[in-house]
Protein backbone atom coordinates (compact mmCIF):
# COMPACT_ATOMS: atom_id res chain seq x y z
CA UNK A 1 0.00 0.00 0.00
CA UNK A 2 0.94 3.41 -0.81
CA UNK A 3 2.24 6.32 1.59
CA UNK A 4 -0.73 7.90 0.17
CA UNK A 5 -3.69 5.36 0.70
CA UNK A 6 -2.02 5.02 3.97
CA UNK A 7 -2.35 8.03 5.03
CA UNK A 8 -6.14 8.36 3.50
CA UNK A 9 -6.54 4.94 5.37
CA UNK A 10 -5.97 6.93 8.76
CA UNK A 11 -7.87 9.94 7.88
CA UNK A 12 -10.97 7.85 6.93
CA UNK A 13 -10.57 5.78 9.97
CA UNK A 14 -10.33 9.05 12.15
CA UNK A 15 -13.42 11.00 10.46
CA UNK A 16 -15.26 7.72 10.98
CA UNK A 17 -14.80 7.79 14.72
CA UNK A 18 -15.29 11.23 15.24
CA UNK A 19 -18.73 10.85 13.48
CA UNK A 20 -19.65 7.58 15.55
CA UNK A 21 -18.51 9.48 19.03
CA UNK A 22 -20.50 12.24 17.69
CA UNK A 23 -23.88 9.86 17.28
CA UNK A 24 -23.02 8.46 20.77
CA UNK A 25 -22.53 11.91 22.29
CA UNK A 26 -25.70 13.52 21.10
CA UNK A 27 -28.22 10.06 21.30
CA UNK A 28 -26.65 10.21 25.62
CA UNK A 29 -27.78 13.84 25.33
CA UNK A 30 -31.24 13.61 23.85
CA UNK A 31 -31.89 10.73 26.18
CA UNK A 32 -30.64 12.76 29.03
CA UNK A 33 -32.82 15.68 28.10
CA UNK A 34 -35.61 13.15 28.29
CA UNK A 35 -35.02 11.70 31.66
CA UNK A 36 -34.62 15.54 33.17
CA UNK A 37 -37.45 16.44 31.93
CA UNK A 38 -40.01 13.63 32.40
CA UNK A 39 -37.94 11.02 35.08
CA UNK A 40 -40.21 12.26 37.87
CA UNK A 41 -43.64 11.81 36.03
CA UNK A 42 -42.99 8.72 34.19
CA UNK A 43 -43.14 9.95 31.01
CA UNK A 44 -44.82 12.88 28.74
CA UNK A 45 -48.20 13.17 29.87
CA UNK A 46 -51.35 14.78 28.35
CA UNK A 47 -49.06 15.00 24.69
CA UNK A 48 -49.16 12.67 21.62
CA UNK A 49 -45.39 14.02 20.80
CA UNK A 50 -43.15 10.77 19.69
CA UNK A 51 -40.31 11.48 21.64
CA UNK A 52 -38.63 8.03 20.87
CA UNK A 53 -39.05 9.81 16.84
CA UNK A 54 -37.90 13.53 17.72
CA UNK A 55 -34.77 12.01 19.45
CA UNK A 56 -34.10 9.85 16.63
CA UNK A 57 -34.05 13.13 14.60
CA UNK A 58 -32.55 15.27 16.56
CA UNK A 59 -29.32 12.40 16.09
CA UNK A 60 -29.78 12.87 12.51
CA UNK A 61 -30.11 16.56 12.25
CA UNK A 62 -27.30 17.47 14.57
CA UNK A 63 -24.90 15.00 12.51
CA UNK A 64 -26.13 16.89 9.31
CA UNK A 65 -25.85 20.19 10.60
CA UNK A 66 -21.99 19.20 11.75
CA UNK A 67 -21.05 17.74 8.52
CA UNK A 68 -22.83 21.14 6.54
CA UNK A 69 -20.60 23.06 8.59
CA UNK A 70 -17.88 21.05 7.81
CA UNK A 71 -16.86 19.66 11.01
CA UNK A 72 -15.83 16.39 9.18
CA UNK A 73 -13.30 18.31 7.12
CA UNK A 74 -9.73 17.14 6.66
CA UNK A 75 -8.45 20.98 7.15
CA UNK A 76 -10.15 21.75 10.24
CA UNK A 77 -9.74 18.13 12.04
CA UNK A 78 -7.00 17.77 14.59
CA UNK A 79 -5.67 21.34 15.14
CA UNK A 80 -6.46 25.08 16.07
CA UNK A 81 -9.52 26.54 17.92
CA UNK A 82 -11.26 26.46 14.96
CA UNK A 83 -13.05 22.67 14.92
CA UNK A 84 -14.36 24.01 18.20
CA UNK A 85 -15.81 27.11 16.62
CA UNK A 86 -17.44 24.99 13.58
CA UNK A 87 -18.91 22.11 16.59
CA UNK A 88 -20.50 25.19 18.18
CA UNK A 89 -21.69 27.30 15.37
CA UNK A 90 -23.56 23.65 13.57
CA UNK A 91 -24.73 23.39 17.29
CA UNK A 92 -25.97 27.02 18.12
CA UNK A 93 -27.63 27.04 14.42
CA UNK A 94 -29.56 23.70 14.88
CA UNK A 95 -31.14 24.95 18.59
CA UNK A 96 -31.90 27.88 16.64
CA UNK A 97 -33.99 26.32 13.58
CA UNK A 98 -35.51 24.21 16.02
CA UNK A 99 -36.32 27.21 18.29
CA UNK A 100 -38.01 28.90 15.07
CA UNK A 101 -39.53 26.57 13.82
CA UNK A 102 -41.15 25.36 16.89
CA UNK A 103 -42.20 29.00 17.32
CA UNK A 104 -44.11 28.99 13.98
CA UNK A 105 -45.69 25.51 14.01
CA UNK A 106 -46.11 25.81 18.02
CA UNK A 107 -45.98 22.12 18.29
CA UNK A 108 -45.68 20.73 21.63
CA UNK A 109 -42.25 19.69 22.06
CA UNK A 110 -40.90 19.98 25.44
CA UNK A 111 -38.50 23.27 25.03
CA UNK A 112 -36.90 22.10 28.55
CA UNK A 113 -36.25 18.77 27.20
CA UNK A 114 -34.63 20.52 24.13
CA UNK A 115 -32.86 22.83 26.61
CA UNK A 116 -31.47 20.05 28.14
CA UNK A 117 -30.30 18.35 25.13
CA UNK A 118 -28.53 21.01 23.43
CA UNK A 119 -26.92 21.80 26.45
CA UNK A 120 -25.22 18.30 27.20
CA UNK A 121 -24.86 17.38 23.89
CA UNK A 122 -22.89 20.55 22.65
CA UNK A 123 -20.74 20.04 25.84
CA UNK A 124 -20.01 16.50 25.00
CA UNK A 125 -19.47 17.33 21.62
CA UNK A 126 -16.76 19.76 22.65
CA UNK A 127 -15.41 17.17 24.94
CA UNK A 128 -15.37 14.14 22.93
CA UNK A 129 -12.94 16.19 20.46
CA UNK A 130 -10.57 17.43 22.79
CA UNK A 131 -10.13 13.95 23.78
CA UNK A 132 -10.00 12.61 20.30
CA UNK A 133 -7.18 15.35 19.99
CA UNK A 134 -5.13 14.62 22.23
CA UNK A 135 -4.91 11.00 21.33
CA UNK A 136 -3.80 11.99 17.29
CA UNK A 137 -1.26 14.42 18.49
CA UNK A 138 0.43 11.78 21.05
CA UNK A 139 -0.45 9.31 17.97
CA UNK A 140 0.91 11.72 15.92
CA UNK A 141 4.54 12.50 18.50
CA UNK A 142 5.17 8.80 17.94
CA UNK A 143 5.13 8.84 14.08
CA UNK A 144 1.59 6.74 13.59
CA UNK A 145 -1.91 8.54 13.30
CA UNK A 146 -3.03 10.66 10.29
CA UNK A 147 -0.79 13.10 8.63
CA UNK A 148 -0.47 15.52 6.09
CA UNK A 149 2.93 14.76 4.10
CA UNK A 150 3.98 18.19 3.05
CA UNK A 151 6.53 18.73 0.26
CA UNK A 152 7.86 22.26 1.14
CA UNK A 153 8.94 24.77 -1.45
CA UNK A 154 11.21 27.86 -1.42
CA UNK A 155 14.39 29.33 -1.06
CA UNK A 156 16.91 26.94 1.49
CA UNK A 157 16.47 29.21 4.59
CA UNK A 158 13.01 29.71 4.87
CA UNK A 159 12.52 25.81 3.93
CA UNK A 160 14.83 25.15 6.48
CA UNK A 161 12.88 27.94 9.13
CA UNK A 162 9.76 26.12 7.80
CA UNK A 163 11.11 22.80 8.36
CA UNK A 164 12.08 23.41 11.96
CA UNK A 165 9.01 24.71 12.70
CA UNK A 166 7.07 22.01 11.69
CA UNK A 167 9.03 19.06 12.93
CA UNK A 168 9.08 21.26 16.92
CA UNK A 169 5.57 20.82 16.63
CA UNK A 170 5.04 17.09 15.18
CA UNK A 171 1.35 16.41 16.67
CA UNK A 172 0.42 19.14 14.36
CA UNK A 173 0.66 16.40 11.58
CA UNK A 174 2.67 18.13 9.00
CA UNK A 175 4.98 15.76 8.02
CA UNK A 176 7.83 17.18 5.90
CA UNK A 177 8.90 14.42 3.14
CA UNK A 178 10.86 16.25 0.78
CA UNK A 179 11.81 19.80 -0.30
CA UNK A 180 12.66 21.79 -3.63
CA UNK A 181 14.83 24.81 -3.64
CA UNK A 182 15.55 26.92 -6.78
CA UNK A 183 18.52 25.45 -8.22
CA UNK A 184 19.03 21.56 -7.15
CA UNK A 185 21.96 20.52 -8.34
CA UNK A 186 22.65 17.32 -10.16
CA UNK A 187 25.05 15.53 -8.10
CA UNK A 188 25.95 11.51 -8.00
CA UNK A 189 24.75 11.76 -4.28
CA UNK A 190 21.40 13.40 -3.25
CA UNK A 191 21.07 16.69 -1.96
CA UNK A 192 19.85 16.71 1.56
CA UNK A 193 18.71 20.19 3.94
CA UNK A 194 19.42 18.37 6.95
CA UNK A 195 17.17 15.29 7.46
CA UNK A 196 14.96 16.26 4.44
CA UNK A 197 15.54 15.19 0.79
CA UNK A 198 15.76 17.81 -1.85
CA UNK A 199 13.63 15.96 -4.68
CA UNK A 200 13.21 19.35 -7.31
CA UNK A 201 13.57 22.29 -8.22
CA UNK A 202 10.64 25.23 -8.87
CA UNK A 203 10.43 23.52 -12.59
CA UNK A 204 9.46 20.27 -11.14
CA UNK A 205 7.00 20.69 -8.16
CA UNK A 206 4.15 18.38 -9.50
CA UNK A 207 7.00 16.15 -10.58
CA UNK A 208 8.15 15.96 -7.08
CA UNK A 209 4.85 15.80 -4.74
CA UNK A 210 4.31 12.57 -6.80
CA UNK A 211 7.25 11.01 -6.50
CA UNK A 212 7.13 11.59 -2.71
CA UNK A 213 3.56 11.19 -2.24
CA UNK A 214 2.29 14.18 -0.97
CA UNK A 215 -1.02 15.66 -0.48
CA UNK A 216 0.21 18.85 0.69
CA UNK A 217 2.69 22.01 -0.85
CA UNK A 218 3.53 23.96 1.31
CA UNK A 219 5.21 27.31 -0.29
CA UNK A 220 6.97 29.53 1.82
CA UNK A 221 9.33 32.54 0.60
CA UNK A 222 11.72 32.85 -2.62
CA UNK A 223 12.24 35.89 -4.97
CA UNK A 224 12.39 33.51 -7.68
CA UNK A 225 8.44 32.09 -6.86
CA UNK A 226 7.02 35.34 -8.39
CA UNK A 227 3.44 35.18 -8.00
CA UNK A 228 2.66 34.09 -11.98
CA UNK A 229 4.76 30.81 -11.12
CA UNK A 230 2.73 30.32 -8.71
CA UNK A 231 -0.36 30.81 -9.99
CA UNK A 232 0.57 28.37 -12.61
CA UNK A 233 1.60 25.47 -10.23
CA UNK A 234 -2.22 26.48 -8.33
CA UNK A 235 -3.71 25.59 -11.92
CA UNK A 236 -1.32 22.93 -12.19
CA UNK A 237 -2.49 21.16 -9.12
CA UNK A 238 -6.38 21.71 -10.12
CA UNK A 239 -8.05 18.20 -9.59
CA UNK A 240 -5.12 16.14 -8.39
CA UNK A 241 -6.01 16.60 -4.43
CA UNK A 242 -3.03 18.14 -3.79
CA UNK A 243 -3.36 21.23 -1.15
CA UNK A 244 -1.52 24.08 -1.96
CA UNK A 245 -0.82 26.15 1.03
CA UNK A 246 1.20 29.50 1.54
CA UNK A 247 3.11 29.85 4.06
CA UNK A 248 4.44 33.26 4.63
CA UNK A 249 7.88 35.01 6.39
CA UNK A 250 5.93 36.13 9.22
CA UNK A 251 5.57 33.83 11.95
CA UNK A 252 4.45 33.76 15.28
CA UNK A 253 1.36 35.64 14.73
CA UNK A 254 -1.95 34.34 15.69
CA UNK A 255 -5.39 34.22 13.32
CA UNK A 256 -7.17 36.92 14.85
CA UNK A 257 -4.68 39.26 14.72
CA UNK A 258 -4.10 38.15 10.99
CA UNK A 259 -6.69 39.90 7.83
CA UNK A 260 -6.38 38.90 4.49
CA UNK A 261 -7.70 42.17 2.15
CA UNK A 262 -8.03 41.95 -1.48
CA UNK A 263 -6.52 44.99 -3.17
CA UNK A 264 -5.48 45.50 -6.60
CA UNK A 265 -6.07 41.47 -6.86
CA UNK A 266 -3.56 40.86 -4.09
CA UNK A 267 -4.48 39.19 -1.38
CA UNK A 268 -2.65 41.57 1.30
CA UNK A 269 -1.94 39.97 4.92
CA UNK A 270 -2.98 42.88 7.21
CA UNK A 271 -1.41 42.28 10.87
CA UNK A 272 -2.90 43.96 13.56
CA UNK A 273 -0.81 45.51 16.51
CA UNK A 274 -0.90 43.49 20.24
CA UNK A 275 -3.43 44.29 22.12
CA UNK A 276 -2.05 45.87 25.58
CA UNK A 277 -4.64 47.85 26.17
CA UNK A 278 -8.35 48.69 25.98
CA UNK A 279 -11.55 47.32 27.53
CA UNK A 280 -10.22 43.48 26.99
CA UNK A 281 -7.23 44.33 29.39
CA UNK A 282 -9.84 45.83 31.93
CA UNK A 283 -11.91 42.39 32.08
CA UNK A 284 -8.44 40.58 32.27
CA UNK A 285 -7.66 42.26 35.30
CA UNK A 286 -10.76 41.98 36.78
CA UNK A 287 -11.18 38.25 36.20
CA UNK A 288 -7.58 37.49 37.68
CA UNK A 289 -8.69 39.34 41.11
CA UNK A 290 -12.10 37.41 41.10
CA UNK A 291 -10.37 34.17 40.75
CA UNK A 292 -7.46 34.70 42.73
CA UNK A 293 -10.00 35.50 45.54
CA UNK A 294 -12.39 32.96 45.16
CA UNK A 295 -9.18 30.46 44.30
CA UNK A 296 -7.69 31.48 47.88
CA UNK A 297 -11.38 30.86 50.12
CA UNK A 298 -11.43 27.41 48.45
CA UNK A 299 -7.78 26.28 48.86
CA UNK A 300 -7.18 28.20 52.41
CA UNK A 301 -7.15 24.20 54.20
CA UNK A 302 -4.70 23.38 52.03
CA UNK A 303 -2.62 26.34 52.52
CA UNK A 304 -2.63 26.37 55.81
CA UNK A 305 -1.69 22.28 55.54
CA UNK A 306 1.16 23.23 53.68
CA UNK A 307 2.39 25.44 55.95
CA UNK A 308 2.27 23.61 58.56
CA UNK A 309 4.49 21.29 56.51
CA UNK A 310 7.35 23.37 55.74
CA UNK A 311 7.16 24.66 59.61
CA UNK A 312 8.06 21.55 61.08
CA UNK A 313 9.96 20.08 58.35
CA UNK A 314 12.79 21.91 57.95
CA UNK A 315 14.45 25.20 59.90
CA UNK A 316 13.44 28.74 58.04
CA UNK A 317 10.34 30.86 57.12
CA UNK A 318 7.12 29.28 55.54
CA UNK A 319 6.95 31.77 52.91
CA UNK A 320 10.07 32.74 50.01
CA UNK A 321 9.86 36.06 49.16
CA UNK A 322 12.01 37.29 45.88
CA UNK A 323 12.34 40.38 43.92
CA UNK A 324 11.05 39.61 40.34
CA UNK A 325 10.61 42.29 37.29
CA UNK A 326 7.18 42.55 36.49
CA UNK A 327 5.35 45.15 33.52
CA UNK A 328 6.81 47.71 32.30
CA UNK A 329 10.44 47.07 34.19
CA UNK A 330 8.66 47.64 37.57
CA UNK A 331 10.24 44.94 40.61
CA UNK A 332 8.04 43.58 43.03
CA UNK A 333 7.94 41.03 45.73
CA UNK A 334 6.83 37.55 44.38
CA UNK A 335 5.56 34.88 47.10
CA UNK A 336 6.01 31.52 46.76
CA UNK A 337 6.03 28.47 49.34
CA UNK A 338 9.85 28.27 51.06
CA UNK A 339 10.90 24.61 48.82
CA UNK A 340 14.70 25.22 49.68
CA UNK A 341 17.10 25.76 52.70
CA UNK A 342 17.64 28.74 54.15
CA UNK A 343 21.18 29.99 52.83
CA UNK A 344 19.91 28.44 49.32
CA UNK A 345 21.62 32.00 47.79
CA UNK A 346 24.75 31.33 49.25
CA UNK A 347 25.21 27.80 47.97
CA UNK A 348 24.24 28.57 44.76
CA UNK A 349 27.80 29.94 43.45
CA UNK A 350 28.85 26.25 44.31
CA UNK A 351 26.50 24.99 42.34
CA UNK A 352 26.85 27.23 38.94
CA UNK A 353 28.48 24.27 36.94
CA UNK A 354 25.68 21.83 37.67
CA UNK A 355 23.29 24.10 35.57
CA UNK A 356 21.67 21.78 33.42
CA UNK A 357 19.86 24.44 31.10
CA UNK A 358 21.13 27.54 28.60
CA UNK A 359 21.00 30.85 28.30
CA UNK A 360 20.06 32.85 31.87
CA UNK A 361 18.08 30.58 34.71
CA UNK A 362 20.02 28.01 36.59
CA UNK A 363 18.43 24.80 37.02
CA UNK A 364 18.90 21.50 38.55
CA UNK A 365 16.86 18.17 38.13
CA UNK A 366 18.39 17.10 41.77
CA UNK A 367 19.22 20.46 43.15
CA UNK A 368 20.64 19.75 46.62
CA UNK A 369 19.30 22.97 48.16
CA UNK A 370 15.46 21.58 47.74
CA UNK A 371 13.97 19.92 50.97
CA UNK A 372 12.24 17.07 50.92
CA UNK A 373 8.84 18.72 51.32
CA UNK A 374 9.94 21.33 48.54
CA UNK A 375 10.48 18.64 46.03
CA UNK A 376 6.83 17.41 46.40
CA UNK A 377 5.95 21.30 46.41
CA UNK A 378 7.91 21.89 43.00
CA UNK A 379 6.84 18.67 41.42
CA UNK A 380 2.85 19.76 41.45
CA UNK A 381 3.59 23.39 41.41
CA UNK A 382 1.94 23.59 44.53
CA UNK A 383 5.05 26.08 45.79
CA UNK A 384 3.19 28.89 43.54
CA UNK A 385 -0.01 28.97 45.30
CA UNK A 386 1.13 31.80 47.22
CA UNK A 387 1.13 33.84 44.34
CA UNK A 388 -2.03 34.53 44.01
CA UNK A 389 -1.16 37.27 46.61
CA UNK A 390 0.38 39.01 43.87
CA UNK A 391 -1.97 38.81 41.36
CA UNK A 392 -4.87 39.83 44.54
CA UNK A 393 -2.26 42.86 44.46
CA UNK A 394 -2.12 43.52 40.35
CA UNK A 395 1.42 42.67 40.18
CA UNK A 396 1.07 39.11 38.22
CA UNK A 397 -1.45 37.93 36.26
CA UNK A 398 -3.33 34.31 36.26
CA UNK A 399 -1.68 33.95 33.35
CA UNK A 400 1.24 35.29 31.48
CA UNK A 401 4.97 35.10 30.81
CA UNK A 402 7.34 33.85 33.65
CA UNK A 403 7.92 36.66 36.15
CA UNK A 404 12.25 37.12 35.43
CA UNK A 405 14.87 38.38 37.75
CA UNK A 406 16.62 41.43 37.85
CA UNK A 407 19.89 40.33 37.03
CA UNK A 408 18.12 38.16 34.01
CA UNK A 409 16.69 41.09 32.89
CA UNK A 410 19.83 43.38 33.14
CA UNK A 411 20.70 41.06 29.94
CA UNK A 412 18.09 41.25 27.98
CA UNK A 413 18.73 42.30 24.65
CA UNK A 414 15.35 44.59 22.46
CA UNK A 415 13.27 41.56 21.55
CA UNK A 416 13.08 39.83 25.01
CA UNK A 417 12.89 42.88 26.60
CA UNK A 418 9.12 42.75 25.18
CA UNK A 419 8.26 40.29 28.03
CA UNK A 420 7.80 43.17 29.81
CA UNK A 421 5.13 44.70 28.08
CA UNK A 422 2.57 42.33 30.09
CA UNK A 423 1.96 40.95 33.22
CA UNK A 424 3.72 38.17 34.21
CA UNK A 425 1.76 34.69 35.31
CA UNK A 426 1.50 32.23 37.88
CA UNK A 427 1.23 29.92 34.48
CA UNK A 428 1.46 30.50 30.96
CA UNK A 429 2.47 28.91 27.61
CA UNK A 430 6.17 27.88 29.58
CA UNK A 431 4.40 25.66 32.09
CA UNK A 432 1.69 23.98 29.92
CA UNK A 433 4.80 23.67 27.16
CA UNK A 434 7.36 21.70 29.28
CA UNK A 435 8.68 24.15 31.87
CA UNK A 436 11.96 23.41 33.01
CA UNK A 437 12.41 20.87 29.74
CA UNK A 438 12.46 23.88 27.75
CA UNK A 439 15.52 25.51 26.28
CA UNK A 440 15.89 28.91 27.06
CA UNK A 441 15.31 30.13 23.13
CA UNK A 442 11.99 27.60 23.28
CA UNK A 443 10.83 29.52 26.46
CA UNK A 444 11.42 32.94 25.50
CA UNK A 445 9.75 32.30 22.26
CA UNK A 446 6.37 31.36 24.20
CA UNK A 447 6.85 34.20 26.07
CA UNK A 448 6.69 36.31 22.86
CA UNK A 449 4.32 34.42 21.54
CA UNK A 450 1.84 35.16 24.43
CA UNK A 451 2.32 38.85 24.44
CA UNK A 452 1.96 39.12 21.34
CA UNK A 453 -1.65 37.10 20.40
CA UNK A 454 -2.73 36.92 23.81
CA UNK A 455 -6.64 36.47 24.52
CA UNK A 456 -9.15 35.75 27.27
CA UNK A 457 -9.56 32.64 25.51
CA UNK A 458 -6.14 31.66 25.21
CA UNK A 459 -6.06 32.44 28.97
CA UNK A 460 -9.24 30.08 29.61
CA UNK A 461 -7.15 27.35 27.66
CA UNK A 462 -3.74 27.58 29.23
CA UNK A 463 -5.78 27.44 32.66
CA UNK A 464 -7.50 24.68 31.12
CA UNK A 465 -4.17 22.76 29.94
CA UNK A 466 -2.33 24.21 33.38
CA UNK A 467 -4.32 21.07 35.25
CA UNK A 468 -3.16 18.39 33.06
CA UNK A 469 0.28 19.94 33.55
CA UNK A 470 0.81 19.57 36.85
CA UNK A 471 -0.80 16.26 37.23
CA UNK A 472 1.79 15.03 35.02
CA UNK A 473 4.08 17.08 36.92
CA UNK A 474 6.36 17.41 33.40
CA UNK A 475 9.42 19.47 33.56
CA UNK A 476 9.10 20.11 37.10
CA UNK A 477 11.55 20.00 39.29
Amino acid sequence: MSAVSIARAHLRRYVRTIVIIDAVVISLAAVGGYFARFAEEGGPIGTEVPYVLVMTGLVFFWLLSLKLLHCYDDRVLGYGAEEYRQVLQASFRLAGIIAISGYVIQNDISRLFLGFSFVMGTTGLLTARWVARRALHKARSRGAGWSHRVLVVGDVPHVMELVHQLDRESWTGYQVVGACIPHALATPEPQRLGEIPVVGSFRTIVEAATATSADTIAVTASAELTASRLRRLGWQLEGSGIDLVVAPALTDVAGPRIRTRPVAGLPLIHVEPPDLSGPAKIVKGLTDRFIAVIGMLLISPLLLTIALAIKVSSRGPVFFRQKRVGQDGEEFDVYKFRTMVVNADQLLAALAEQNETDGLMFKMRKDPRVTGVGRFLRRYSLDELPQLINVLGGSMSLVGPRPPLPSEVAQYDGDVARRLLVKPGITGLWQVSGRSDLSWEDGIRLDLYYVENWSLTTDLLIMWKTVGAVVRARGAY
